[in-house]
């Protein structure tokens, strides 16, 4: 049997930053750059509002309804009227009212690279808000990914985790396997175990039509933070690296270690051919195929009804484990929605407040599908023992780093990135090859 290589010497440096990328989420915004206002610093009073606040989402539908249930009392008790319009085309539309001077009041971005691109017509946050008090509360390194140019544009009002390894509960535990592995190569051990009572370990699935080739983005991203550490991840996302560099393409190969070897069912033709949504099926068969599948919180909406209505007795949750030898931590990658200012007053304000605050989302967590970006966030609000356990393995997390791809220029994250993972977990071409494609593709 083809096993994966369960050791590889990392480069150096991942141990040395780590200090450096945690720290960095604390520190006050640098005060260069006006955003979308000349005033330094707000003060109650200043501007009174008109009793209304617009505001801009993606989210419709039962989401939409979630949120609204979160705002009832903030509008009861303050008198201010929220008008939440809905829009499956977020990005363009936003882009084009800004441009007309039609600028919502606030805008929930579910993606930094909008965000930056109208940093000149927002408010920066610490003109209206606590920032220090906020970094305190917030998952350390969330606030990061709404920085440009040293201030901070967006504030997290929604979070989504990535970096779980999902399992079969009554399967796994009948087979005895540890549900605690302090490193990957700890759990690679454990796979050793379940492979040899004759389980195929792992099920992946990247299936999504012109978007195949996303999940395995997000295999890159979680390596990369675990080996090398968030100041190269940023570096890497940001491109004050190359994507070619050597650690992205050390990366690429550990991961190709783990997903090119028979630790995964069907190979690489089955991951390549099954959407996405089915690839945790198989661990909830009679008996289980594979016991481990690495997929993000939203990923329990694609379990078979009947698991989905005893989630907590049939499905455990794990973090993705560290790296040993690399950064010295535990790193979650995710995404979530930034809320973001274009109009400055007592009641937009007030509104920004709430949204940012770990007191706002109760009946949405109730409703399921949400998860706080706050590490203080009351969890016994949350719908099931499970998603509690998704939200202390994120409040634990040393840092926090957003999906890569997204920030990326739209032409890599959202094309040759997804089209060269599938190119080289198909072996068209090798690790090298891929990564100086996608750098000789990279946007001047």
């Amino acid at each position: 049997m083809n096993r994966p290589l369960r050791r590889r010497t990392v480069l150096s440096g991942a141990a040395a930053t780590a200090a450096l990328g945690m720290t960095g989420c604390l520190q006050n915004p640098d005060p260069g750059g006006s955003g979308g206002t000349t005033v330094e610093r707000y003060s109650e009073g200043d501007t009174p509002g008109t009793g209304t606040v617009t505001v801009l989402g993606a989210f419709g539908g039962q989401e939409q309804e979630a949120f609204l249930a979160s705002l009832e009392d903030f509008q009861s008790e303050t008198g201010i009227s929220v008008q939440y319009t809905p829009d499956s085309d977020f990005t363009t539309t936003v882009q084009q009212r800004v441009g007309a001077g039609d600028a919502p009041d606030i805008a929930l971005f579910p993606q930094p690279g909008g965000l930056f691109n109208l940093a000149d017509h927002i408010v920066p946050i610490d003109v209206y808000l606590d920032y220090d008090a906020l970094a305190g509360t917030l998952i350390p390194g969330f606030l990061d990914s709404a920085r440009l140019g040293g201030r901070v544009y967006g504030a997290p009002m929604r979070m989504a985790c990535k970096s779980l390894i999902w399992y079969p509960r009554k399967a796994y535990e009948e087979g005895g396997y540890s549900a605690e592995p302090a490193t990957m190569q700890e759990l690679y051990g454990i796979a050793d175990e379940i492979a040899g009572d004759g389980i195929t370990p792992w099920s992946d699935a990247w299936g999504a039509e012109q978007a195949t080739g996303w999940v395995g983005t997000d295999w890159i991203e979680e390596f990369m933070l675990r080996v090398h550490g968030p100041e190269i991840y940023d570096d890497w996302i940001y491109h004050r690296i190359p994507f070619n560099s050597p650690e992205v393409v050390e990366v690429f190969d550990i991961v190709g270690d783990l997903l090119k070897s028979d630790d995964v069912l069907g190979g690489v033709d089955t991951i390549l051919s099954t959407p996405f949504s089915e690839a945790p099926l198989p661990l909830f068969e009679d008996p289980a195929r594979a016991m481990f599948v690495r997929q993000g919180n939203f990923v329990t909406g694609f379990f078979p009804e009947d698991v989905q209505e005893n989630l907590d007795e049939e499905v455990g949750v794990f973090a993705m484990p560290t790296w040993e030898g690399g950064f010295d931590g535990q790193p979650i990658l995710g995404g979530g929605d930034l809320a973001a200012l274009f109009t400055l007053n007592d009641d937009t304000v007030k509104l920004m407040q709430f949204l940012s605050s770990p007191e706002f989302g109760g009946p949405w967590a109730g409703a399921g599908g949400w998860l706080s970006p706050h590490k203080t966030f009351d969890d016994s609000q949350y719908a099931d023992e499970t998603t509690r356990t998704i939200a202390r393995i994120a409040a634990e997390a040393q840092v926090f780093r957003y999906d890569g791809s997204d920030v990326m220029p739209a032409a890599v994250g959202g094309g040759s990135f997804w089209s060269g993972m599938v190119q080289w977990l198909r072996g068209d071409k090798d690790s090298q090859t891929v990564c100086d494609e996608i750098e000789a593709g990279w946007p001047a």
